[in-house]
């Protein structure tokens, strides 16, 4: 089949992502169509992009996925309707575009931002999102078994952006027979109004919590989890930049505070990003006075030695060996175990 245009994605229209009882439907049809796409680093996104040379897209991984501009015919009908109810199709030079992205993981589907994302308020969802909930998981089998069955557990995600973390986390904790008191907190509303719509979908009943991490949320929890940004962003996108120290600052922060918010027995899992510099690690120089002035128990594990090797381009990072994914599994004594 020939196209007389091409779609270009420079002329299309970017939009919010509107809470609505529609777009729940919109992620209704899409899961029960069986879609499944693994989201992508946006280097490789774009060169999938280039690779299809402007074509228009013509599947629902084209569409949600790939965010490929694309004809009418490519969407079914009772679909394309609600997406122009929701206000999430756009006009796109001579094509439709989604406002939106579509990602999996395991069984569920997650509602993120439009490719690029380059807004300040951007949702994202990527492959540090996958390793995130993997680390997460791997140390949920200890939480099940020390958790207090007498009362709902209090779980906190902080930075929740599209909430992969804290609904990935409360499934599977409701799927151990765990009562899940879940809230979810970030500093951009539309991060939340995006997790309240995932959650949604996924079942999951939470509390939202706008503001800035544990300022934003009352007591103490049994289990915090929280992937900080941990990149040095020039243009200070809340997604991204972690602050001061080459982007680690605000994982140090987000460390102290949950340290000091643990309930009895509660457990804070914590991924992040360090640029590793001459051989040492930073995060962990800050992060280990604050670990024994705690009381915790501790173990602090390098996940992926290499990650985000493009920014190593950028003169900010001309000095820094490698960026590496690390995780801290921090617990309090004092559980119903220990009693």
């Amino acid at each position: 089949m020939s196209h007389q245009a091409t779609a270009d994605n420079s002329a299309c229209i970017s939009v919010e992502i509107p809470p609505s009882d529609l777009l729940a439907s919109v992620l209704r049809h899409v899961s029960d169509s069986g879609y499944r796409f693994t989201t992508t680093t946006p280097l490789t996104h774009q060169r999938m992009l280039d690779h299809r040379g402007g074509e228009p897209g013509t599947t629902l991984r084209d569409v949600f996925g790939w965010n490929l501009p694309f004809l009418a015919s490519a969407v079914p009908p009772e679909l394309l309707d609600l997406m122009k109810c929701t206000g999430i199709l756009v006009r796109c030079g001579a094509f439709l575009k989604s406002a939106i992205r579509i990602a999996s993981l395991d069984d569920l589907l997650f509602i993120h931002s439009a490719f690029p994302t380059t807004d300040q308020a951007a949702v994202f969802f990527g492959p540090d999102t996958y390793r995130f909930v993997r680390f997460v998981q791997s140390h949920l089998p200890a939480v099940i078994h020390h958790a207090n069955t007498d009362v709902p557990l209090r779980l906190l995600d902080i930075g929740c952006g599209s909430g992969a973390g804290g609904i990935a986390v409360a499934c599977a904790l409701r799927r151990a027979g765990l009562v899940v008191d879940a809230t979810l907190n970030d500093i951009n509303q539309i991060a939340l109004d995006t997790s309240a719509l995932n959650a949604q979908h996924a079942g999951i009943r939470i509390n939202l919590a706008l503001g800035d991490a544990l300022d934003s949320v009352a007591g103490d929890f049994d289990l915090i989890i929280t992937n900080p940004p941990f990149l040095d962003d020039a243009q200070q996108r809340a997604y991204r930049h972690g602050g001061a120290g080459l982007g680690r600052a605000l994982s140090v922060r987000f460390a102290a505070n949950a340290l000091a918010r643990l309930a009895p027995g509660g457990c804070l899992l914590l991924y992040t990003g360090v640029a590793m510099l001459d051989g040492t690690d930073p995060f962990w120089a800050e992060l280990a006075p604050l670990l024994a002035a705690s009381g915790c128990d501790w173990r602090y594990e390098e996940i992926d030695p290499d990650i985000f090797g493009d920014e190593l381009s950028r003169p900010i990072y001309a000095h820094v060996d490698r960026i590496a994914a690390v995780g801290l599994v921090a617990t309090r004594p004092g559980g119903p175990s220990d009693a």
